[in-house]
């Protein structure tokens, strides 16, 4: 797991002591903080840029990574809060002679914010294919791709066309290909392996034809399922768990993004899931280590454990 260096732990743990001591934050406003500066302090030792060198050019790059990967707009603003107090703390302690956030710009918002789920709503939503009166019969198919759409924030098109065979159920990985054939693998997390496990012992076999070929996810005459379907799908259990939010597949792409990030998983972590590229085209970043990737995922999931 990164970890940080002695400078960037010591600013770190010098502020979070600020904020207890002298400023008596609140213990839920400490820990928020500390995760977002953690993940922050991250990425400026990622690119070998010590406090004193820092640029507000440098930290509007780790805002727009942040809005890359789908973090809301009132986390954005507690990131950048967070960060401002910081570089002001260092300034008051006379450890910088500058501060890069006077000149800040904040990232402008796109015109139409993704939607995201609260954990209740999600939670919610993943039962409502069990919860449904009447019950369909292809409950369990919907419930195991509704679990799995949480648990690895893949786009529509990704499911849809995966196959059996990327499915490491042992492991607890599945191998994705994304836009372009990129390929990745996203951890599963437990209930989702639970209920992928169920879907094909008890009602995949009873789907499958000869022309099934080996997709995970079939229809009722044996075929793999539209985007269409998904859609469709996501809407109708949306309405049956009274979510009033306007919702796609995609939102479980954005609330399995931000989920993460609220928790305080690391940045990086989340963008390989996802499979982004880094918005700095030119900049190389370290391979993640698969096991890290998957100790993010287990311990900031909510539904990864």
């Amino acid at each position: 797991m990164p970890l940080l260096d002695d400078h960037y732990r010591s600013v770190l743990e010098g502020f979070l002591n600020y904020m207890h001591i002298e400023r008596n934050f609140a213990s839920n406003t400490r820990e928020s903080y500390q995760n977002d500066l953690m993940r922050y302090l991250l990425f400026m030792q990622e690119r070998s840029r010590p406090m004193a060198a820092i640029t507000a050019g440098d930290i509007e790059l780790f805002l727009q990574e942040l809005f890359a990967v789908g973090l809301e707009a009132t986390s954005m603003a507690r990131n950048i809060s967070a960060i401002r107090s910081l570089h002001r703390f260092l300034i008051t302690e006379r450890l910088l002679d500058f501060n890069p956030t006077e000149n800040l710009h904040q990232p402008k918002l796109p015109k139409h914010l993704p939607n995201v789920l609260s954990i209740e709503e999600i939670m919610r939503l993943l039962e409502a294919p069990l919860t449904q009166t009447p019950r369909s019969k292809y409950a369990l198919r919907d419930k195991a791709i509704l679990e799995f759409l949480y648990a690895t924030g893949v786009r529509v098109s990704e499911l849809v066309n995966l196959y059996q065979q990327n499915l490491y159920i042992e492991a607890g990985f599945v191998r994705i290909f994304g836009k372009g054939s990129k390929e990745r693998l996203v951890p599963l997390g437990s209930s989702a392996i639970e209920w992928l496990i169920r879907y094909q012992t008890e009602l995949r076999l009873a789907l499958v034809k000869h022309h099934s070929e080996d997709y995970l996810f079939l229809n009722a005459r044996g075929k793999k399922l539209s985007r269409m379907a998904i859609f469709t799908m996501v809407r109708d259990y949306a309405q049956e768990a009274g979510i009033e939010k306007l919702i796609s597949p995609h939102t479980f792409r954005h609330t399995f993004a931000t989920h993460l990030l609220e928790g305080g998983a690391d940045l990086r972590a989340v963008q390989e899931m996802l499979g982004h590229s880094s918005i700095v085209a030119t900049q190389i970043y370290t391979h993640t280590d698969r096991s890290f990737i998957k100790e993010v995922h287990t311990t900031f999931h909510p539904r990864g454990r």
